[in-house]
């Protein structure tokens, strides 16, 4: 009997070292899926959940090093959305904004990179080979001009006007070459309803940190500008 106790004692001193053991362990595990939260938050745009710019650039030039000439950057800028806030209200505003990043990921698919740059500009860094290019660029103006349906049941009308470029055609790999071309192929077809797609010479008009020079809008984050 006093043998039964022996080895009773010593599996339950096992067990508690064990189960001490474990204490730190998961307090280390708990630690470090909070920290993970906290540096993937500081990647994410708060208000649409998107990349932040220094979050979607690096992950842009991955995609664009790996897949090359089968990568599209597209630039996307709303039309008309200061009207949006001064007719609706910046929580309207916030909410197109929200609508807009979930139908741009949706639309991207998950290994693209899309990210807010700031008020209501957005970029997407995808796979999209050319042949498909022209009925990708379609779909996603018309996903664009759905109407947002806001939690009051307001309708409010959007529309956005789109730019993309290829490696290919711009005869360039570097993001910010390619992003600039798109950015000035957008605004040459700015409210005209359908995507333009750039050319070589969209690579000449002056930029600033690879955005066209003079462009309106803002680079605030946050709430709807």
């Amino acid at each position: 009997m006093s043998s039964l106790l022996r080895v009773q004692g010593r599996i339950g001193q096992r067990t508690l070292l064990l189960t001490t053991a474990a204490v730190p362990l998961t307090g280390w595990a708990v630690h470090a899926v909070a920290l993970h939260k906290q540096l993937a938050a500081t990647r994410k745009d708060p208000l649409t959940g998107l990349l932040r710019r220094d979050a979607y650039t690096a992950r842009a030039r991955r995609l664009l090093s790996r897949h090359g000439d089968d990568t599209t950057v597209v630039m996307v800028d709303h039309d008309h959305f200061k009207a949006v806030n001064d007719t609706f209200g910046h929580a309207a505003g916030d909410a197109v904004l929200a609508a807009t990043a979930a139908r741009l990921t949706a639309w991207a698919g998950p290994h693209a990179a899309v990210g807010r740059l700031g008020g209501d500009e957005f970029a997407v860094v995808l796979e999209l080979p050319a042949d498909r290019l022209e009925q990708r660029l379609a779909q996603l103006v018309r996903m664009l001009r759905t109407p947002v349906v806001l939690e009051d049941d307001r309708t409010v009308d959007v529309a956005a006007s789109v730019g993309a470029a290829t490696p290919h055609a711009v005869g360039a790999r570097d993001l910010t070459v390619v992003q600039r071309a798109a950015d000035a192929a957008l605004y040459d077809g700015k409210h005209s309803g359908r995507a333009i797609v750039a050319s070589p010479a969209h690579t000449t008009v002056p930029s600033t940190n690879g955005r066209r020079a003079g462009r309106p809008g803002t680079a605030a984050w946050g709430r709807a500008a």
